[in-house]
């Protein structure tokens, strides 16, 4: 898909003619784990019913219901298949199935708080639902974590672009929320990236001593 048709035009164009069901399906597939741009078109719809073209109430529904649907999808890909997967990837970096296995048990113990709070990250929110399932994550649990994630988040989302895209340009609100999700996800890496090492990397280099 061409740069063009992820246009910020083109997707107020989709919001406009799909009206809701762009909203629904745009985060619904964001969610599963296909990376396009699901939370512009949220914005874009709240925006979008700040200025009395779509209806509050059901821009708000329909981005919960796809966000808890998407994420459900991305859930049970990664429960059915995520696992095998993982570790032949893991075997191209030389990580063994045993040290991946210590992961998923560290992820499973921070696991409810990836799914509600991973919403709010950048490509986080893509990936939570198929690393919840590769962690065996209870699906009882998970879908608890994953309706109120969902829920705070659309509120969140809706609300904002459709109060605060009255008073600010909707390219520049979009940009606030991007880098709120990049500097959350640079976070993210930089926990997870220490947590590794401490797990991995400084026995080793004890080990040498």
């Amino acid at each position: 898909m061409s740069i063009e048709l992820l246009s910020l035009d083109n997707i107020q164009e989709i919001a406009r003619q799909y009206g809701y069901w762009a909203v629904f399906i745009g985060i619904a597939l964001e969610n599963t784990g296909i990376p396009i741009p699901g939370e512009t078109i949220t914005i874009v719809g709240g925006f979008l019913a700040g200025s009395g073209e779509l209806t509050y109430w059901s821009v708000l529904g329909s981005a919960i219901a796809g966000a808890v649907m998407g994420d459900n999808f991305g859930y049970w890909i990664g429960r059915w298949g995520g696992w095998p997967l993982l570790i032949k990837v893991g075997g191209l970096f030389n990580i063994s199935s045993q040290q991946l296995e210590d992961v998923r048990k560290k992820f499973s113990k921070n696991a409810a708080k990836a799914v509600f709070f991973g919403r709010f990250i950048t490509l986080l929110r893509i990936f939570a639902g198929p690393i919840a399932g590769i962690a065996q994550m209870p699906y009882d649990r998970f879908l608890l974590c994953n309706l109120g994630g969902a829920t705070v988040w659309a509120l969140i989302m809706v609300t904002l672009s459709f109060f605060v895209g009255r008073l600010v340009p909707l390219p520049q609100l979009i940009h606030w929320i991007t880098q709120f999700g990049v500097l959350a996800l640079m976070g993210v890496i930089a926990w997870v990236g220490m947590t590794f090492w401490l797990e991995f990397g400084k026995p080793r280099l004890q080990g040498k001593e």
